[in-house]
């Protein structure tokens, strides 16, 4: 064991290494064809900053299920993707205007029928995040919008191609 007077003094230890979080944020139409162009931006993104295949695919996944969502049950002219890479941690957002026929805050659904197409995108958010949640939006229209977020665990890849 070392003794105190081992130990390094402040000004004899390694400066402390600061992880600057990498990010990228869009905007599209509140339009079905937006999901698959969200889709492709993050994955893109993704690639570009070295994260491993399977994060890709649940990010992927992810921001699918959120902004199928934002299209569809809000009365949004827009949705706004953000994501965030800190360390080992990959973040992303989805953000709607609010209004529609259901302004209320969205919340895991129940599949009407096993095959139905509906009702499970939070519920699928719930399992493939490792912590996820809601809340207002700041950039909400009169009847508030709303943010949808969640967070991964990933790893970065050596290589051109993650995950090859």
């Amino acid at each position: 064991m070392a003794s105190p007077h081992d130990a390094l003094s402040l000004e004899d230890r390694p400066p402390a290494v600061s992880v600057r979080p990498l990010r990228d944020a869009f905007r599209l139409p509140a339009l079905d064809t937006s999901v698959g162009q969200a889709r492709r931006r993050v994955l893109d993104r993704l690639h570009e900053w070295r994260v491993d295949q399977q994060a890709c695919e649940d990010a992927q996944l992810l921001v699918s299920e959120l902004f199928t969502n934002a299209v569809r049950h809000t009365a949004s002219e827009k949705v706004s993707c953000e994501l965030w890479l800190m360390g080992l941690r990959l973040c992303l957002e989805v953000t709607d205007q609010g209004g529609g026929p259901n302004p209320q805050r969205p919340h895991p659904g129940h599949p009407v029928d096993a095959d139905g197409e509906s009702g499970r995108g939070l519920l699928l958010v719930s399992v493939l995040a490792d912590d996820w949640g809601i809340r207002r939006s700041l950039d909400g229209g009169p009847c508030g919008g709303h943010a949808v977020w969640a967070e991964l665990t990933c790893s970065r890849v050596d290589g051109d191609h993650p995950g090859s």
